[in-house]
Order: structure tokens, then C-alpha cells, then sequence
């Protein structure tokens, strides 16, 4: 078998000391992909063929099926110079050609074959070789170098005398093709077939036959799982399974599987118990503790009350694992009984008596202290909250109260329950619930798809502080840019809009943010044209919201064009243009509407109103009675919010129009005329575009 025609499986692979939990699925798969990638840039591999990712705590390794030991010699075809430089008048080469030929290497006697073509508006000379293809043996320790420097690692470490550097230090290195080391230096390492299994499981160094016996090699002598995504199967396998027999349930446990999937090799699961009278802790509290510190599953009966029972998964597999679970009962009670604590100590001071505590909390530098922060979020809930028709009372005290477990015990140790604990101590205060469950809703919306808050005291309290945050930054420049956003102000947008739009609720964005702008101190809003920037991000948010929510984008800037002030319309507006876009007369209309705003723009002053004396032409006559038609009902229909049926009567217009443009010259010479004309456009233009700019919609 020639050395081309020998194909095989390559594996490559990084033993390391253990690595991030949390990146280790992306480092897996971009490891694996940039080899790929290398490999076929150098024609070892079918463009086809996709790698195998393995990412465990301690290795990152690839196999890639059908990987040549040298791939096919290719033609190559390169450009040398334009002819008038090449040749002489009489066509001999020149000093310049001869020269540029021995600088690539090609013998003079290749002069004969060389090709003459045009080379744009030029003719050139272009030589041809067969070049022969690289050769695995060459070229993959520098594939797996360049990989290893496209690997998403935000800090690197040197480890013993080297001069290598990696996220994590770096033990062994296996390039094995088919049964054969690939001789290779890659992280100061020389490349070989021995690797390591589970640290304490394993029987020593593990010699790889072949890169094919990789994977189940690793598991039966290595007890370790290679593969991140079986792995992960297999934890959640056993995660539902034992669940079950617990008549319990798991809740939401996916990032938290990930984690626990980058942390073991050979998973097992087992039960922990824990004494049933923590429970008297807000079930939040336990629940955190078990998952970020300890990275357990807490177990929830059908009603989604946590149980004193949790699963662990645990890195050995033992026939009496009771160590493990009474270690592991050991370790987590320290901390449930800190939640406890924390928990009974803040009760003793009410909510409203941490206020003060806020004016210590600097909130921006620029923007003031917590408790500034608070009173206009009082005000604004308020506003907002009449604006609906809710409880003002209401709105206002959850506002006043939405900050003040930033400073209780449990918050500080735990920031992530920030608003449920400061319900929790709002009904031990005796606080409504109404006032309660918004204090806990005002962060709502914290992620894509994640609820949004009931009622309208909630919603109020919510978009107040949103907005208060939006307008603040905007009003002091501090804009997000490109990818950084520090102030979580595209989050915050969005939160607006989706409140806004879904809950949905019937006020006006503009008038939001010049409420929100009101409750700051003269002088601190100081950025030219704030409100206006912000208006114009907010429906740069909603664009890409609605393109995500799969709307058509033609639909989307017809209707945004418009900038409508009342988001909750959104849904309708779009919805109306999608069916007029489905009427025959609708492409013609949109095309009309295009010209005209197109002359509209060469108007040398705004339109009137148009004067029917002063009308002319028969089909100019004739567009300005239709348009005294169908105004009433299109007026009507817009201002019952019913969009569908206004677009619909606007398509009676269009025999109207179509013989207006075929017949009338509208920038005629005598200016009466020409000023007619144009307003009666305009008036037209108004009523086409009552839902939307439809002129968005032409081809």
C-alpha cells in the first residue's frame, strides 16, 4: 500500500492537570474542531468528515476516521509577472522573468511551458507544477499547536522549567495514527501512546494500541467516560433514574449536569440525606447552597417542595459507598445551618428599618447612592402604576422596599436571592402580598425566556426599575458598545419590551422615558439627545427580538419604521402587514408608496393640505374623492387598534392610485399645481402608512 493511499483513524490527545469545569465542553469541541480544520486545510482529510470530540476533567482529545498518512500531489497554478515585462520585444525573457523563476525554484528549461492568458486587462505569464501533499508526519504537531492557540482561554500558566503554556499543565501527548506514533513536539512534550485513567480507579499508564481502541480502552482499563456528551448521558441517566425510585423529582438541574459533567470521569450516583428541620429555611436558600457550593441535586416532591433528601454525583464507584454519603451529609450541613443563621438574623430587623443602610451603597458615582436610586423608583412605580389603574399605595411601598435586602445577611452571602429574600422578610414584616411578590418580581425579567412578572403593581414596579437604569447610563453616556455591556442595559431593554409587549400594557415608551428622566436631579442627565438614543436602541432590541421570534424582517422595519410609541401594538401592527402582504393589490401599493415618499423628499416645503379647486386632472380627482372615502374608515379601524382591517380597506385605493401615476404630472411647472399635487400625496402617504411604512415592503 503506497503511503497516499494509507488512510486511518488519527487520534490526538492532551493529558492536563484538571481543567476549568465550566469551559471544558467548548475547549472539547474547539480542540476538536481545529484539528479537523488543519487536517483538511492540508488535504488529509474529506471535506466531509467531522472529528470526535473527547473533553474529561483531565484531557482533551479528537479522532478523526479515514486520516491519510500523505495527501494527493495537486497542480498548482501561480501567476509570475505581466507578458511586457516578461518578454522582450522579441519575445526572449527578460532579466526580470529569469530572476523571478530561479527565486521560485524553476528551472529555466520549464520556460517552454509556461502560460500566457489574460490576467484581467492584462496579459501574464503563469506557471504550472505538481506539488507534492503534505505528510501527516510533517504537518500535525503544528495543527495541534495552532489548535492549542485557538482554544478560548482567558489565562494561560507555565509549570516546571519549560517554556510551554497552557490553561492547566500538561502531562502527555498522544498522536496515534492508525497503530503508528506520529512523531511530534507539541507544549514541550514528545508525542506517544501511553495516557492515564481515573486517578484513583485506573491500573496506571495505559498504552493505546490503536487510535480506533481509544475510547474503549479508556473505559475498561482506564475507568474513565472520554466522551463529555455520553458522559453527561449517563449522569442524567441515573439522576432520573434514582430520582424515581425516590418518588422525587429533580427541578431545573441542566447548567448544573454540565458542571457536574466536567468534573467526574466515572460517574456514580448516590442519596444524601439531610435533617428534615432546615426545611424551615426558604427552600431558595437550601436549594443554593446544595447546587453552587456543593454541587448536589436537591430532590422536590410533585408539588415542587424541596425534600431533606438530595442526590450526589460522585467520581468513584465503591460496593459500600456510606462514606461517601455520610462525607458527603457532613460537609452540607455547616452550610444549611448557615443559611438557617443568616436567615433568622435578618428577620429580626424589618425591611424598611435597612433603608438608611442604603445611602452607604453607592449604586454609580455619577448616579447616586441606593437609597437615591430607591426614591425615584418609588416615584416612577407610582406614575407607572396609575397610568394602569393599580394599587399606587401598593406599587410604591414594594418600590421602596424592592432594595433593602441588598443588605441582610443571606444577600450578601448569597447575591443570586436577591428579590426572593427581600419577599420573604416583606411577609414576615407583614408586608401585603401583592407588595411582596413585587418585590421579588421587580428583577423579572433576569434571562431570555425567563417569565415576566403578574399584575400590574409587579409590571410597574419592574419597568421603573428598568427604565430608571436605561435612562440613567443613557443619560450620562455610558452606552453599551459592540460586545461589552456593563450595566446590563440590553437586558434591561429587553425586559422593558417584553413586559410592554406581552403582558401586555397600553403605554407609551416615550413618555416612559421622559418619566423615568424626570426623577433624577437637574444637571446629572447631562448626554446630548439621550432619550432619543435610547428610543432608537430600545427598537433596535425589539428588531432583533422579533427577528429571533421568527418574523419576517421586510414586516418588522415596516412596522418599526413608524417608531410606535405603544409597544403592546407591536404584535397586532405586524400581524395586520403579514396578511395585507398576502392581498393581490399589495406589491403595487408598496411600490407606490415607495415613489411617492421618494417625492416627497424633493418637495421644497412641507406640504398642505390639498385644495380640490385646484384640481385638474380627472385621475387626480379621482384619487382625492377615494381618499375622502376611505379615510373615515381606515381612521376608524386604527383607532379601534383593528390593523388587519385598515391595511384591507387601504387596498381599495389601488385602481385609484395606479391611474393618478399614469395620467398626472406631478411636478408640473406652475407651482399651485405642483403644490396641489404633492399634497395630495402627502395626505396619502399619511393614510398608507397609518400601520406601518409599507413602502418597507417593495421588492
Amino acid at each position: 500500500m503506497s503511503a497516499t493511499s494509507r488512510r486511518a483513524t488519527l487520534l490526538v490527545e492532551l493529558l492536563t492537570e484538571e481543567l476549568p469545569p465550566k469551559a471544558l465542553p467548548r475547549l472539547g469541541e474547539t480542540f476538536a474542531a481545529k484539528i479537523t480544520e488543519g487536517l483538511k486545510a492540508k488535504g488529509l482529510v474529506a471535506a466531509e468528515v467531522s472529528g470526535r470530540s473527547y473533553a474529561s476533567p483531565r484531557r482533551l482529545a479528537v479522532t478523526v476516521a479515514q486520516v491519510a498518512a500523505e495527501a494527493e500531489a495537486q497542480e498548482v497554478t501561480e501567476k509570475l509577472m505581466p507578458v511586457a515585462v516578461a518578454l522582450d520585444a522579441e519575445g526572449r525573457p527578460t532579466p526580470a522573468l529569469l530572476k523571478k523563476m530561479a527565486a521560485k525554484g524553476i528551472a529555466v528549461e520549464a520556460l517552454a511551458h509556461l502560460e500566457r492568458r489574460m490576467d484581467g486587462k492584462a496579459e501574464a505569464l503563469f506557471h504550472t507544477a505538481r506539488v507534492p501533499g503534505a505528510k501527516l508526519a510533517d504537518v500535525l504537531a503544528d495543527i495541534v499547536q495552532d489548535a492549542v492557540k485557538a482554544l478560548p482561554i482567558p489565562k494561560v500558566m507555565r509549570w516546571g522549567d519549560g517554556e510551554a503554556t497552557f490553561v492547566r499543565p500538561v502531562h502527555k501527548l498522544i498522536m496515534l495514527h492508525g497503530d503508528d506514533v506520529v512523531p511530534g513536539r507539541v507544549l514541550d512534550l514528545d508525542s506517544g501512546r501511553t495516557t492515564r485513567g481515573h486517578r484513583f480507579m485506573s491500573r496506571g499508564d495505559i498504552d493505546i494500541a490503536t487510535a480506533d481502541a481509544y475510547e474503549p480502552t479508556l473505559l475498561a482499563e482506564g475507568k474513565v467516560i472520554a466522551c463529555f456528551a455520553e458522559r453527561r448521558a449517563n449522569i442524567e441517566a441515573q439522576l432520573l433514574a434514582e430520582a424515581a425510585r425516590q418518588g422525587a423529582q429533580l427541578g431545573e438541574y441542566a447548567d448544573l449536569l454540565d458542571e457536574v459533567t466536567a468534573l467526574v470521569e466515572h460517574p456514580t450516583v448516590y442519596v444524601g440525606e439531610f435533617e428534615a428541620e432546615f426545611l424551615a429555611v426558604p427552600q431558595e436558600c437550601l436549594i443554593l447552597t446544595m447546587r453552587a457550593n456543593q454541587k448536589y441535586f436537591p430532590l422536590f416532591d410533585a408539588q415542587g417542595r424541596l425534600l431533606n433528601r438530595f442526590l450526589i454525583v460522585s467520581n468513584m464507584n465503591v460496593a459500600d459507598p456510606s462514606h461517601i454519603v455520610t462525607g458527603n451529609a457532613r460537609v452540607v450541613r455547616p452550610r444549611l445551618s448557615d443559611a438557617r443563621f443568616f436567615f433568622e438574623q435578618d428577620k429580626k430587623q424589618p425591611l424598611a428599618a435597612r433603608l438608611p443602610r442604603l445611602a452607604a451603597v453607592v449604586y454609580h458615582n455619577k448616579l447616586g447612592s441606593q437609597l437615591e436610586r430607591v426614591e425615584r423608583l418609588e416615584t416612577l412605580a407610582g406614575e407607572i402604576a396609575l397610568r394602569l389603574n393599580a394599587d399606587v399605595a401598593a406599587a410604591k411601598r414594594a418600590a421602596r422596599l424592592a432594595k433593602a435586602d441588598l443588605v441582610t445577611d443571606m444577600v450578601g452571602e448569597f447575591p443570586e436571592l436577591q428579590g426572593i429574600m427581600g419577599r420573604y422578610y416583606a411577609l414576615a414584616d407583614g408586608e401585603g402580598a401583592v407588595v411582596a411578590d413585587a418585590i421579588q418580581a421587580h428583577y423579572l425579567p433576569r434571562f431570555a425566556g425567563d417569565a415576566l412578572p403578574v399584575g400590574n403593581v409587579a409590571a410597574a414596579v419592574a419597568l421603573a426599575d428598568k427604565l430608571d437604569a436605561l435612562v440613567g447610563f443613557f443619560g450620562i453616556g455610558q452606552l453599551p458598545t459592540g460586545d461589552k455591556d456593563p450595566f446590563a442595559l440590553r437586558r434591561a431593554a429587553l425586559g422593558v419590551l417584553r413586559i410592554l409587549m406581552e403582558t401586555p400594557l397600553p403605554l407609551e415608551l416615550p413618555a416612559l422615558i421622559a418619566s423615568a428622566a424626570a426623577g433624577f436631579k437637574p444637571g446629572v442627565l447631562h448626554a446630548e439627545d439621550f432619550a432619543e438614543k435610547l428610543q432608537d436602541f430600545m427598537l433596535e432590541r425589539l428588531k432583533h427580538l422579533l427577528r429571533e421570534g421568527g418574523r419576517d424582517a421586510a414586516v418588522i422595519d415596516a412596522v418599526l419604521a413608524l417608531r410606535p410609541a405603544r409597544i403592546d401594538q407591536v404584535p397586532a401592527r405586524l400581524a395586520a402587514v403579514e396578511a395585507f402582504r398576502m392581498l393581490p393589490e399589495a406589491q403595487a401599493l408598496a411600490a407606490a408608496n415607495k415613489r411617492i415618499v421618494n417625492i416627497l423628499k424633493k418637495a421644497e416645503s412641507a406640504p398642505g393640505e390639498p385644495d380640490i379647486a385646484l384640481l385638474q386632472e380627472q385621475a387626480e380627482k379621482a384619487l382625492f374623492h377615494r381618499l375622502v372615502e376611505v379615510a373615515p374608515l381606515v381612521r376608524s379601524h386604527e383607532n379601534n387598534e383593528a390593523y388587519t382591517d385598515a391595511l384591507c380597506a387601504l387596498a381599495g385605493l389601488r385602481d385609484a392610485v395606479d391611474r393618478f401615476f399614469d395620467g398626472v404630472m406631478v411636478m408640473a411647472d406652475e407651482p399651485l399645481t405642483r403644490a396641489n399635487r404633492l399634497a395630495l400625496l402627502n395626505r396619502l402617504a399619511g393614510l398608507m402608512n397609518c400601520v406601518a411604512d409599507i413602502s418597507r415592503l417593495s421588492a
